[in-house]
Parts: C-alpha cells; sequence; structure tokens
C-alpha cells in the first residue's frame, strides 16, 4: 500500500509541475495548448483530483482544500494568460511568482494528503 501511493502521489506531483512548466512556457511565448492550463478540468492534475482526491481520498478534509487552491491555480493562470495576450507580457511574468506560491501550497497539501493516509489519520 505504501508504495502505491507514494506512486499514485509522486504522479500527481510531476502533473503538477508540468502544469507549471506549460504555463511558463505559454508565458514566454511558446505555442502551448492552453486548455489544460485554463480547465483545472482538463489539465491532468486536476483530472487526478478528480479521480483520485474527491472520490478515493474525499473522507479526509484536506481533499477539499486541495480541490480549493487546485482552481485558484487555474484562475490565476487564466489571469496572466490574458494579461499576456493583452500585451501586458511584463506584468504577465510577474505573476509567475504568485503562481509559485500556490505551487508550493499544493505540494505541502499533497505532502500532508499522503502523510495522512500512510498514517491513517
Amino acid at each position: 500500500m505504501n508504495d502505491e501511493l507514494k506512486q499514485d502521489f509522486d504522479s500527481a506531483l510531476i502533473k503538477h509541475l508540468s502544469f507549471k512548466s506549460k504555463l511558463r512556457s505559454s508565458l514566454y511565448g511558446s505555442s502551448t495548448n492552453q486548455a489544460p492550463i485554463r480547465d483545472p478540468n482538463v489539465c491532468s492534475f486536476g483530472q487526478w483530483v478528480n479521480t483520485r482526491v474527491l472520490k478515493e481520498y474525499a473522507h479526509l478534509p484536506i481533499s477539499r482544500e486541495l480541490n480549493r487552491v487546485h482552481i485558484q491555480m487555474h484562475q490565476v493562470a487564466n489571469r496572466l494568460l490574458d494579461l499576456s495576450q493583452q500585451g501586458q507580457q511584463d506584468e504577465a511574468i510577474a505573476g509567475l511568482a504568485e503562481v509559485d506560491q500556490i505551487a508550493d501550497h499544493i505540494t505541502q497539501l499533497l505532502r500532508t494528503m499522503q502523510q495522512q493516509l500512510r498514517t491513517g489519520r
């Protein structure tokens, strides 16, 4: 169980980091598909949240917090992408600091959730 749990959360973390990378690339001008950046249900981390966190791990109160913060991340990403598309590149890039703060919070929530599942609390 612990190995499967570790693998599940390691995979989620990689999906989360991939989102940040896609957002950053898009803001710096790469022609990245914006659907997974803009929509929390389309990104791979959001799909994991919907299928694992909100179902299998829903008994943990932290699951709702993780979902809320994940949605918040997409709201910020949308704002930054809109700024970039409006030619406000510097403001959009500066907003990555906020993304990093939210991303760190998500990472901490993932670690806490994994620990709670491991210890049965």
